[in-house]
């Protein structure tokens, strides 16, 4: 079994998987636009140009995305986070840095009791993350 977060990002999907690229090195493994659904499904003019699903990997995760229907309104993110595990403070500070652009830290990168480094914020697609830096016995 796999369990795969599927993000919503109500119209700003490409733009998400673009940031995502640049910031983490996301991957984008698939995507399929509503103009290229099969048969009567394809969908023509400007929603015809939404991504109705991808798929993109960050790291060893692969996670899926839509920009979700047009005619529905926006759901708030929550009751969840991402959560990103870095090899050391330094990349964990990059990580944290680069996924703030644009968003609203809640809790600044800093260390902790129980690690290096550490940080939560919210990223300009409303998408919640928290970096933390792993600890010895969990990188192995």
């Amino acid at each position: 079994m796999i369990v795969q977060p599927y993000l919503f990002f109500d119209g700003r999907c490409e733009e998400a998987l673009a940031f995502y690229r640049e910031k983490l090195g996301a991957q984008v493994l698939f995507q399929l636009r509503a103009k290229d659904a099969p048969g009567d499904h394809a969908i023509e003019g400007e929603h015809g140009e939404r991504i109705m699903h991808a798929s993109f990997r960050i790291g060893e995760t692969t996670l899926m995305a839509s920009d979700g229907k047009p005619d529905e309104p926006p759901t708030p993110h929550s009751g969840f986070s991402l959560s990103v595990s870095a090899t050391d403070a330094a990349e964990g500070q990059r990580m944290f840095d680069a996924l703030a652009t644009g968003g609203e830290v809640s809790f600044p990168w800093q260390k902790t009791f129980w690690t290096e480094g550490f940080g939560m914020l919210t990223d300009q697609f409303g998408i919640p993350w928290m970096v933390n830096v792993a600890h010895e016995e969990s990188k192995a």
